[in-house]
């Protein structure tokens, strides 16, 4: 009796071996076929648009989409920030979801805005105007009344404000204040001009980028100053000053990822480190670039033209990632109209057509519309196909 069952308990074991043998074979199975589609998906553009068609479904129609209706007579300013569409129109701040569905609505003395966002802030404030306001998702957390007409605003994305204030006895003045609204520092300038200002995101730094145009030699200057030290002593801030070669001019700058602070010159865009390190990222001498942008999170993007025939064109979008400086290629059938960016987000306006890619030089969503694009408006979650009448809004 003892050696009958442990023969039955033999079988048994095998039969359970035998199991997961066969489970194991399938996984082994499903996870070779997985990697080979993933390499082919990578490699192969025409297996990659026929998947991302008809598998991910990321072209989109326009006849399918959620919209916000537009009055034509209203000429409104329209956002994107966090996952919201906002639409600004006689004093109103209209807020909608992804959806469509009006939101919430804000009143705003704005008739002429400059807008800046990060994260899920808004900041917003009338052009060669006093009045500013800062928004967090969908509520007004402070407002102010600046002596002098704002020319620039920069809001990082913990809520910190940078403000460029014109036509007062200085060319220009730079105020910073804190999430709360309260005024941190003041930076004057006496003879230069302010080219632009960038917040760091852990709220350790303010760059201006300052030009002098005095001379008979224009010169581009930054300055990096400490915030904490600028709170208690503005006159003995800066931590670094970075003077340009002559002739050199700057346009943008702007605060990435680990404090790595990005500048654009007419001819090439270089990182500045936190300890100083100067580096050039790209040169575009001896290219056609027809667009270039520093906005974002951990990159930057040069669009280079490029001849495919005798009267057509491809767009090369080099995508050029500013900590491992490596370079990724995406390349349309198309000459690219206008860009847009947010975050790790990349626009590209092809007429009736817009691709957005990520930082990685994948597709996220194809639109395909009827009629000519003129203005998007794009934010890392949301991006809205301006019309006159109405808003088409994609989520991304």
């Amino acid at each position: 009796m003892k050696d009958f069952w442990e023969e039955k308990q033999g079988k048994q074991e095998k039969k359970i071996n035998k199991k997961k043998i066969i489970i194991l074979v399938i996984l082994v199975i499903l996870l070779i076929t997985c990697i080979t589609i993933g390499i082919i998906y990578a490699k192969n553009e025409q297996f990659r648009n026929w998947i991302d068609i008809n598998v991910l479904k990321k072209e989109i129609n326009q006849e399918n989409l959620p919209t916000i209706e537009l009055k034509e007579d209203d000429n409104p300013t329209i956002c994107a920030f966090s996952q919201n569409i906002g639409v600004l129109s006689k004093n109103e701040f209209k807020i909608y979801n992804s959806t469509g569905k009006e939101e919430k609505t804000l009143t705003l003395e704005i008739t002429t805005p400059i807008i800046d966002t990060s994260n899920r802030y808004l900041a917003i404030g009338e052009d060669n105007g006093k009045k500013i306001y800062l928004i967090a998702d969908k509520e007004i957390v402070w407002e102010k009344e600046i002596t002098g007409n704002i020319s620039q605003i920069a809001v990082n994305q913990n809520g910190y404000v940078a403000i460029t204030i014109v036509n007062t006895s200085n060319k220009a003045v730079v105020e910073v204040y804190d999430e709360k609204g309260n005024e941190l520092f003041k930076t004057f300038y006496a003879t230069n001009r302010v080219a632009d200002i960038s917040l760091s995101n852990d709220n350790k730094y303010l760059a201006v980028a300052e030009i002098d145009t005095a001379g008979t030699i224009i010169k581009s200057n930054i300055q990096i100053i400490s915030i904490e030290a600028a709170s208690n002593n503005p006159d003995n801030s800066i931590v670094k000053k970075i003077e340009g070669q002559n002739n050199d001019l700057i346009s943008n700058i702007k605060y990435q990822e680990k404090n790595k602070l990005i500048c654009m010159y007419t001819d090439r865009i270089d990182s500045i480190s936190e300890d100083g390190n100067i580096e050039t990222l790209y040169k575009s001498e001896d290219k056609k670039i027809t667009f270039i942008d520093i906005n974002m999170q951990n990159s930057i993007i040069a669009i280079e033209e490029k001849s495919s025939g005798l009267f057509t064109a491809d767009s090369n979008v080099s995508i050029i990632n500013t900590d491992n400086k490596s370079v990724i290629n995406y390349t349309v059938d198309s000459v690219t109209k206008e860009i847009y960016t947010g975050n790790n987000i990349i626009g590209l306006n092809l007429g009736t057509e817009m691709e957005f890619i990520n930082t990685n030089g994948w597709l996220v969503k194809r639109y395909i519309g009827s009629q000519e694009i003129t203005k998007v408006v794009l934010s890392n979650s949301i991006a809205g196909i301006v019309y006159r009448d109405r808003i088409e809004i994609i989520n991304l």
